[in-house]
């Protein structure tokens, strides 16, 4: 693709120099520019990516994407857009020929539960056709090849590069988490998706959205064509206010699911143990009998998504309930950590970081634990949402026999301060509760007070292998410093 061809592709207000230029890819990072490379300058919160502009040049960058005209910067083409974050989406797409496009593609977007699902539907998926590529929160996956995930939702022209790589080694489907952050930076814009699943939406990302009908509506953006054009299939979660809110505003093709009666996929019972669950799920192609590795109520609604987007996939039930089955437990989500010998109780790590996540897992742990006693270790991070604090606080202690507050990645608030703001919560309920603010100490006190038959819930980081404090970032895993505490004990 050449530079003229580029420019009219993302429908540039004006394009200046050599055009005839072959465009290789596409980026915003001046760190990744290379022979043949447009580089896309982003004004961001710390640095005006225009500061590179005669660096990647050198670096050999045939074309310039920016809001401004030239002025004085020398580019060997310059390319005006109105909008450079769009403008990046759009043309990474083009570049590498719309990989969405010759991919069926489904986006998971939603608070909780979005990770699990995309796991479901990536094994379902490799159920029917062997192989799949998978973005999410904990990793990138084309095939068998692995990365660890920077963001939940990569930058748009990995995205692209991502899914032109997938169709490069024979993937014919793919799966991918979409946060509302990602949305609203426009890292979507452009993707064609065979489905997209709406899981629920719950208090989260209040820092940056201010209100839930400003986060709802950037979720929106991702089913009603905002992005470039409409999902084929919008799968969406009925027993969710703001799904049934979705499904009356947008258009087009939809599979419902839930618990309840009205759903188009759905189940009226299931049954659960710390091993997993079974039930009958109902659809428009007929009964299934579901097994899933996972535990827990919220699963069910997990396993119920997979299940519509495999139908809107084109999949059939035994090939979706073949994958559901093969799907492992999720790191990080209700992951019970082991050792050799059994101490007599559970321990499990949940990436549970919202009030509703939380009081979800905590519900789970008190049906699994039946006769024992729910032990939870907790905090909040800083630098993000204050408002889900004292919530998360009161869940905590209301669902807990013992509740531990402690940190959980503080950055640059003082730790002892998110930990007050917890404790509004934590006082509403009258009951007792464990303040410790260092994490590993936190942990070692619950596992200390396990007796036989309880469970550790420790919440809030799940997958995550590092603790943030201040502006370092030290490693902490609370399986390893768990399975460390079970050992000594």
């Amino acid at each position: 693709m050449t530079i003229a061809q580029l420019a009219k592709e993302i429908l540039a207000r004006a394009a200046t120099g050599n055009l005839d230029a072959q465009i290789r890819d596409v980026t915003h990072d001046s760190r990744t520019c290379r022979e043949g490379s447009v580089f896309v300058c982003i004004r961001g919160e710390r640095f005006d990516a225009h500061q590179f502009i005669s660096q990647v040049v050198e670096q050999g960058a045939v074309a310039i994407i920016s809001e401004q005209a030239a002025g004085e910067f020398s580019a060997p083409a310059w390319i005006e857009v109105t909008d450079a974050r769009r403008s990046l989406a759009l043309a990474s797409a083009a570049v590498h020929d719309y990989p969405s496009r010759r991919l069926k593609l489904v986006g998971v977007t939603g608070t909780n539960g979005k990770t699990t699902t995309a796991h479901l539907i990536d094994s379902v998926i490799r159920a029917r056709e062997a192989t799949s590529a998978m973005m999410g929160t904990i990793s990138y996956r084309i095939g068998n090849e692995t990365a660890t995930a920077s963001h939940t939702t990569p930058e748009a022209a990995d995205i692209q590069r991502l899914l032109a790589r997938a169709v490069d080694a024979g993937c014919r489907s793919a799966v991918m988490e979409v946060s509302s952050h990602a949305i609203e930076f426009h890292r979507a814009d452009g993707l064609e998706l065979a489905a997209a699943v709406f899981t629920n939406l719950t208090r989260d990302h209040l820092d940056y959205h201010k209100t839930m009908d400003s986060y709802f509506n950037a979720k929106k953006k991702l089913f009603d064509g905002s992005l470039g054009c409409a999902p084929k299939v919008s799968v969406i979660n009925i027993d969710d206010e703001y799904g049934r809110r979705l499904v009356s505003e947008i258009e087009g093709e939809k599979i419902t699911y839930g618990l309840s009666g009205s759903a188009d996929v759905q189940t009226d019972g299931f049954n659960q143990s710390a091993r997993g669950l079974t039930f009958t799920a109902t659809t428009p192609a007929g009964r299934i009998e579901i097994v899933a590795q996972l535990v827990g109520r919220p699963h069910v609604y997990n396993a119920l998504a997979a299940l519509a987007a495999g139908l809107a996939l084109g999949f059939g039930l035994e090939a979706i309930a073949l994958g559901i089955a093969q799907c492992p437990g999720v790191a990080g989500r209700f992951e019970q950590v082991r050792v050799d010998t059994d101490p007599g109780f559970l321990v499990v790590v949940d990436y549970a970081h919202t009030d509703d996540a939380l009081g979800n897992v905590l519900q789970t742990a008190r049906e699994v634990a039946s006769a024992g006693r729910v032990i939870t270790v907790f905090g909040c991070g800083g630098d993000r949402d204050k408002t889900k604090r004292a919530p998360m606080g009161e869940i905590a202690a209301t669902l807990s026999d013992v509740a531990i507050v402690t940190s959980d990645n503080p950055r640059t608030e003082d730790p002892e301060a998110i930990i007050c703001d917890i404790e509004v919560g934590l006082k509403k309920t009258g009951k007792d509760y464990i303040r410790m603010t260092d994490r590993r100490e936190a942990i070692f006190r619950a596992i200390e007070e396990a007796r036989r038959g309880d469970i550790v819930v420790i919440a809030g980081k799940g997958h995550e292998t590092y603790q943030i404090i201040g502006s370092e970032t030290i490693h902490f895993d609370d399986r390893e410093v768990a399975r460390e505490a079970m050992t000594e004990k």
